[in-house]
């Protein structure tokens, strides 16, 4: 370990989410992997040995070496990486947390949970104050802070600079995502090629209650949901990676195009004031082109972190619509995690 690095862990190391962990811890300035956890089938084998690889970069070396460990508290480091699957975290996830582990989670198994903050760092960094309330915090020190699913983040950073300056009174978000958001080895192939799949399981459930969350307020100790309505259908396309949404809105209060892309491009938070490592310079960006954002040219502006927007145009149902895109694996997934960690360390909450 390198004195001046935390050491850090990951929970369900080795599927592709756990790999995006690993590759973007490889260099981090802060943290350090030190501790490795699975499946029974990978425990005690070298990481290296336990995963099938899937991302472009090579295994990090360090975490090559390491063995995988059983999935318990005991002999964890404090600061958990969990990416798990929800039926598997809605049990693991309490145990580290009850055993004084700050858990930093991209499963939806707590996400709606009262006293358990749904953040994205750029949109409701007040949020974490949620965790003064979380019972394992009170009991043990410590505590589980959770992103959103992988659809909803693109979406509520667009929409975000819209509810700050306009109000928001309804939303409607049609999405078509990327396969690598269903995990290896995902969508067979002859399900996806040449076809468009209408439903994600729970999907649009998500989408539709993260996203209120997100945008609402702190009262008593717990968050009340946004007032606004919102509506999604979610489907799933033959994309590699990036999440596309086609999005309508009504505003609260008249606002031109004009203003509307000035609100985006201003757009800064919390973690460009701190200057956070895994944070985007611009959090969301207008692409003025016709035919832009497009997965294939958008989804790694900002390292995989911004949300591209474009094609602002008026909506002859609501008021205006647009498209945004952002990277699933990257902002959806393993850097909103990341994200979530370094703003927890940099107001104190992992000291």
């Amino acid at each position: 370990m390198q004195p001046n690095k935390v050491p850090v862990g990951v929970l369900g190391a080795t599927g592709i989410v756990g790999q995006r962990f690993l590759q973007m811890l490889e260099r981090h300035p802060w943290f350090e992997v030190a501790w490795l956890a699975a499946s029974e089938r990978s425990e005690g084998r070298a990481y290296a040995e336990a995963v099938r690889w899937r991302l472009k970069t090579p295994i990090p070396s360090r975490a090559a070496a390491l063995p995988v460990s059983s999935a318990n508290p005991d002999g964890a480091p404090k600061i958990i990486f969990a990416a798990l699957d929800a039926s598997i975290a809605a049990e693991l996830e309490p145990r580290f947390a009850a055993a004084g582990h700050a858990v930093i989670s991209n499963s939806s198994a707590l996400r709606m949970q009262r006293d358990v903050p749904l953040v994205i760092p750029e949109v409701n960094a007040e949020h974490l104050k949620v965790l003064e309330c979380q019972s394992w915090r009170r009991q043990s020190g410590g505590f589980v802070v959770t992103n959103p699913n992988c659809s909803a983040i693109g979406l509520v950073l667009a929409l975000a600079p819209l509810e700050q300056h306009f109000g928001l009174e309804k939303v409607m978000a049609v999405t078509m995502q990327a396969v690598s958001g269903a995990g290896y080895p995902g969508v067979a192939s002859l399900d996806i090629l040449g076809n468009v799949i209408p439903y994600i399981a729970k999907e649009e459930e998500k989408m539709e209650e993260e996203t209120r969350k997100l945008l609402g307020q702190v009262r008593d100790g717990h968050i009340e949901l946004a007032g606004f309505a919102m509506s999604a259908q979610c489907n799933r396309v033959a994309v590699e990676d990036g999440h596309t949404e086609s999005v309508s809105v009504k505003l609260k209060k008249k606002a031109g195009g004009e203003e509307i892309i000035e609100a985006w491009q201003q757009f800064r938070a919390v973690p460009q004031e701190l200057r956070l490592p895994s944070a985007p310079e611009r959090p969301v960006e207008y692409l003025p082109s016709s035919d832009r954002p497009q997965p294939r040219f958008d989804v790694d502006r900002g390292a995989g972190m911004t949300a591209c927007v474009g094609r602002l145009r008026p909506c002859g149902v609501l008021e205006w619509k647009f498209t945004v895109i952002s990277h699933n694996t990257i902002r959806g997934a393993a850097g909103a995690a990341l994200l979530n960690a370094e703003l927890l360390k940099a107001q104190g909450y992992l000291d």
